[in-house]
């Protein structure tokens, strides 16, 4: 695309591609390619464009091709590209009415990785922590709970893949702010707490993705049944905290389907809906200090 929309032409000029292209009265079209430093195109990264006011004119994800095109008023705008891995992009452009305006390659360098804890032992922070989930009732909305006890170890060897960590959920600290329901999920239906007590997660594999995305891959055991499941973690990096002490921070997420765990109960509402949905999205904000 880039390569066809390198000049400016008016609304109704052209042959070729350019032809089919008609701009809305009193506007210009922006056009830009979003591209690695190797030149490989970026799909899906993220731009915007913000007039001289500050006010958002318009957004959007680059298509597979690593391209976007917006008509907007004419005017000067402020353009601002980002994607996962990637330094933002700062720049300008100047849009004149029924013209193109055409920014050409734009190329992200790639961002630093965080830094990463220091080797030793490390412990989860519950106080500024969150294991949460969102969970689909009736077919429609979400019904929002989380787990209100849980603890945590770390390793952080020399390198990543000698670290290791240990997570234990006290299941009975499920709490969607609604006593019945959370008595039910506490029953045999649901998680029967009071024959599997805790859920427990251990890893020691830690896959690096790229820039701060990390795959945490490990054994999950919930409900008498041990499974392995990947955590989708974007980390944070390293900090200090309000009273001096070092934190290190993260986000991780994952899906778990309840047939996996045996946990199967199900109730069925008129046009067989399901009362609950099958799996369930674990949502993690996750910071950890040293240990001692």
């Amino acid at each position: 695309m880039i390569r066809w929309l390198t000049g400016r032409t008016h609304r109704t000029t052209g042959t070729g591609v350019l032809s089919a292209l008609r701009i809305p009265s009193r506007a210009g079209v922006v056009v830009g390619r979003v591209i690695d430093p190797v030149n490989d195109v970026i799909a899906g990264a993220e731009f915007t464009l913000t007039d001289a006011l500050g006010r958002k004119a318009v957004g959007g994800g680059t298509d597979p091709f690593g391209s976007f095109l917006a008509a907007v008023p004419p005017g000067e705008y402020r353009v601002a590209v980002s994607a996962e891995g990637f330094l933002p992009h700062r720049s300008t452009v100047r849009v004149l009415e029924d013209q193109l305006a055409a920014l050409g390659d734009i190329r992200l360098e790639v961002a630093p990785p965080p830094e990463l804890p220091h080797p030793g032992e490390w412990e989860l922070d519950p106080g500024h922590s969150t294991i949460a989930f969102p969970a689909r009732h009736i077919g429609l909305a979400r019904v929002h709970g989380r787990f209100d006890s849980f603890a945590g170890a770390l390793r952080i060897g020399e390198t990543m893949d000698t670290s290791a960590m240990h997570v234990v959920i006290n299941a009975a600290s499920i709490n969607t702010a609604v006593r019945m329901r959370d008595d039910h999920l506490r029953s045999a239906d649901f998680l029967d707490v009071a024959n599997y007590p805790t859920m427990e997660f251990y890893s020691d594999r830690f896959v690096h993705r790229g820039g701060s995305r990390w795959h945490v891959t490990g054994a999950l055991s919930l409900h008498g049944v041990t499974r392995t499941v990947t955590l989708d973690t974007e980390y944070l990096g390293v900090g200090t905290g309000v009273e001096g002490e070092t934190r290190a921070a993260c986000r991780a997420t994952t899906e778990l389907h309840r047939d996996d765990f045996t946990i199967t109960w199900q109730a069925m509402l008129a046009r067989g809906i399901a009362a609950v949905g099958p799996s369930i999205r674990i949502e993690m904000d996750i910071q950890v200090v040293p240990k001692g």
